[in-house]
């Protein structure tokens, strides 16, 4: 008698929730991690976006094939932001108020990545930009933003990995010329900042558009200013435009550029004058070339041989970052479960995580955790990445 009213009970409360439009919970909303992601995997920063997206992707297929997070499968909710700081924005708010993930991942580059920080502080939502500039993390060199992280090497660090290489080469009068944009604004920030500390001093500075198609005008008037050497900060797509405007003016300077060139897309743009090019960057585009006592080498291979597997083309520099944002956060997962504040807490104590872009020791003053020892210098010689120390 007993066990036939339990059985109405049960049979009662369900109909009542089929009533108000409801069915019973089979549980299969809590054995899932929602993770969003905000990439450029088309516009004019794609060379980068589309490597991010697509890693993603492939990790999130891996990890769900061997069960998930502790059991947990992961829903990956990806946007594109077609390169457009607006639309990064309106997919940042969907990502909130409407799928209402756990953590979210992207930013291709530093315009979108600062547009959409705003919205995140306030919702309180843990967050990975995969851009540059040091001001995703650390606005105005005050304390880092609460809830934001992320794992492209600051230009800080690579502006002094950069301005090192030019001392030693004795290269002190430079021409500085950075895309006008959140990127290379803050990278010329940090140039002029440090660049005293190395005895560099710019003989003439200069900005070109991300839309740029021709900087021959610009390109003259540096000429004309004799430097030693030619800094070229920018990403794959306008810093190709530039050098190869370098070449075609028969200026045989040295040309050395930032780390948003780190993809074959690149060299695809540039052509014969990405030769003899080189600039500071993460070790996976010279991976098989670094010595077996390197501790990034063993990951740094088996991300370039699933990579090549999956989509067919070698893995980049922004690839990386993907990689270890999505390992970083599934990391502060194992420990914090869903829980936000757990899952901050977890990546702010971050220690020796060996990565693609470094191996990261992250704390209270410091959400990015890479040092100058994360870059090395790379040059490009007949359409290769050649290590270059």
């Amino acid at each position: 008698m007993r066990k036939f009213f339990s059985v109405a009970v049960f049979l009662l409360f369900a109909v009542i929730l089929v009533a108000c439009g409801k069915e019973p919970s089979s549980g299969s909303e809590a054995k899932v991690i929602k993770i969003g992601g905000i990439f450029s995997a088309s516009g004019g920063a794609a060379p980068l976006g589309k490597p991010e997206m697509e890693t993603i992707k492939m990790l999130v297929k891996e990890w769900n094939e061997k069960g998930g997070i502790d059991g947990k499968k992961i829903e990956l909710i990806a946007y594109d932001d077609k390169s457009d700081q607006n639309e990064a924005v309106l997919s940042t708010k969907k990502l909130i108020e409407q799928e209402k993930v756990t953590a979210i991942i992207g930013g291709t580059i530093s315009g979108n990545s600062l547009a959409m920080i705003p919205q995140i502080e306030k919702a309180g939502i843990p967050y990975i930009s995969l851009a540059a500039s040091k001001q995703i993390v650390n606005p105005n060199d005050h304390s880092p933003r609460n809830w934001t992280f992320k794992t492209a090497q600051g230009d800080d660090i690579v502006i002094n990995k950069l301005l090192s290489y030019l001392k030693e080469q004795g290269l002190t009068k430079v021409a500085w010329l950075n895309v006008a944009n959140a990127y290379g604004t803050s990278g010329h920030d940090e140039f002029k900042r440090f660049a005293p500390d190395y005895g560099v001093e710019a003989v003439i500075e200069e900005e070109f558009e991300a839309t740029v198609d021709d900087a021959k005008a610009m390109l003259t008037r540096v000429k004309k200013a004799n430097p030693q050497a030619i800094i070229v900060w920018g990403t794959a797509q306008e810093s190709a435009v530039v050098t190869k405007n370098i070449h075609q003016l028969g200026i045989t300077t040295p040309i050395i550029e930032s780390h948003g060139i780190g993809t074959k897309s690149f060299i695809d743009l540039a052509r014969e004058a990405a030769n003899g090019v080189i600039f500071p960057v993460g070790r996976i585009l010279v991976a098989e070339q670094l010595p077996d006592s390197d501790p990034q080498k063993e990951t740094l291979l088996k991300y370039k041989k699933d990579f090549e597997k999956t989509y067919n083309y070698e893995p980049t520099t922004f690839g990386g970052h993907a990689w270890d944002a999505f390992h970083l956060l599934v990391n502060a997962i194992k420990e914090g479960g869903t829980d936000k504040e757990k899952i901050r807490k977890a990546l702010e104590n971050t220690k020796k995580f060996v990565g693609i872009s470094g191996v990261f020791n992250m704390e209270k003053d410091d959400h990015t955790g890479l040092t100058a020892d994360s870059l090395v210098m790379v040059q490009i010689k007949d359409g290769k990445f050649v290590l270059a120390e």
